[in-house]
């Protein structure tokens, strides 16, 4: 028997499909509330809700901010994190995506996994019996775009009419961008030359399901008019170094720096999922610049992944938090 308890449903988190704008926003409040309460927690060691559970980590790629959120967010949350590195167990090589599913299911609580390909987090969760998050594959990165989305919404800045401005290639963090605007309204637009558009499929869904406005624009100068938030990534990704040379040249002129800010509102903030290459896809004038909020968004890595972690692990205690975030939130409104 697996160690997910019979008769339970199995939750995992792949990507935003399945989700609806009322269940994100309950993500974001507990995400909330756990950041607000992580210092007591940290001192009286009473809130672990996934105490004695582990969840193995397969890492196919190299990482910094989501192996060490989810890591830290493990223990602060009661567990056990085990790192496996992808070349040491060869998924899909050495041993079947079936079989390392299975045998993960009997050993432990969970499976995050960063990947290359995506169908490999598909099967991984097709064939496990507990749940699976995607840290990363090349189509999407979804734990990122909640801290993200999540950065915004704790500011008060995120409503349904900001305008995200998404300048660069068209990769994995640009599509899970597009399937949040199929479930979140806003206007999401995403600037990029020619050749490097997103996912047609997620970029199809997105606009079947018309919860935003999504745009595609080459102009830079022009996507980032009125905008609230400007946003980017690398323009060479992992596995795409043979690239570099072309792709310095193709997106020169989406660089953001105090020209495109220029364009911007003035309100406007800047962000980037990082690891960031200041001089090329943004000024270091820009990224260390007043408007930044990029270090605020890689720490929301932590307190998002920890109130995922406990919402497909622990759903007890996260529906028990949502009762008494309502009945309260009723109260104060009757008061008023």
């Amino acid at each position: 028997m697996s160690k997910q308890q019979t008769g339970t449903k199995k939750r995992d988190f792949l990507g935003f499909t399945g989700l609806d704008a009322e269940k994100i926003i309950e993500l974001f409040d507990y995400s909330l509330h756990i950041k607000q309460q992580r210092e007591a927690n940290r001192q009286t060691a009473e809130f672990r809700p996934i105490r004695h559970k582990t969840v193995a980590m397969i890492f196919n790629k190299p990482s910094l901010r989501t192996r060490v959120s989810f890591e830290l967010g493990v223990y602060e949350l009661g567990g056990h994190a085990i790192s496996l590195e992808g070349k040491s167990i060869g998924v899909g090589e050495r041993e079947s995506v079936e079989d390392i599913a299975r045998l993960l299911s009997r050993y432990n609580d969970a499976i995050v996994a960063r990947l290359h390909e995506h169908e490999i987090i598909e099967t991984l969760a097709a064939h496990a019996s507990i749940p699976v998050i995607n840290a990363l594959t090349d189509l999407s990165h979804p734990c990122q775009i909640l801290a993200d989305a999540f950065t915004l919404y704790e500011k008060g800045l995120w409503r349904d009419d900001i305008k995200v401005v998404f300048v660069g290639d068209g990769n994995n963090v640009a599509n899970s961008w597009i399937e949040l605007a199929g479930i979140l309204p806003f206007h999401f637009v995403l600037t990029c030359p020619e050749g490097y558009l997103p996912d047609e499929t997620l970029l199809k869904q997105a606009r079947a399901n018309a919860k935003s406005v999504i745009e595609i624009v080459h102009d830079p100068m022009e996507a980032a008019k009125d905008a609230d938030v400007l946003y980017t990534d690398v323009w060479t990704s992992m596995g795409q170094e043979d690239e570099m040379a072309e792709r310095l040249k193709t997106f020169e002129p989406y660089q953001i720096n105090s020209k495109m800010m220029a364009e911007a509102k003035s309100s406007a903030v800047v962000m980037h999922c990082m690891p960031a290459h200041r001089g090329q896809e943004i000024s270091a004038e820009v990224m260390d610049g007043p408007q930044s909020i990029i270090i605020d968004e890689a720490e929301n890595r932590l307190h998002v992944q920890k109130a995922l972690m406990v919402k497909l692990m622990n759903h007890d205690v996260y529906r028990k938090f949502h009762l008494t975030h309502r009945l309260n939130r009723a109260a104060s409104q009757l008061k008023a």
